[in-house]
């Protein structure tokens, strides 16, 4: 009986996230090519915020790896 209840909230579980999933395809599907025309200048800015962007994620999780370890 609990084990069916366990296997229930899994699978519900699984069905939201595969949606989500599902979501998240098609709408980088939708946007994968731009829209728009960006001259060369905007396209070096934009692939340095992505950098930037990247940078600053590892340098969040390094933070929080050392405190989590207390080095």
């Amino acid at each position: 009986m609990i084990d069916n209840r366990i296997r229930s909230i899994f699978s519900g579980i699984k069905r939201l996230l595969s949606r989500w999933f599902e979501k998240i395809t098609e709408i980088n599907r939708k946007y994968a090519k731009p829209r728009i025309k960006m001259t060369p200048m905007t396209s070096v800015a934009m692939l340095l915020l992505r950098i930037y962007l990247l940078l600053l994620v590892a340098i969040l999780f390094y933070k929080f790896f050392t405190i989590l370890t207390g080095k």
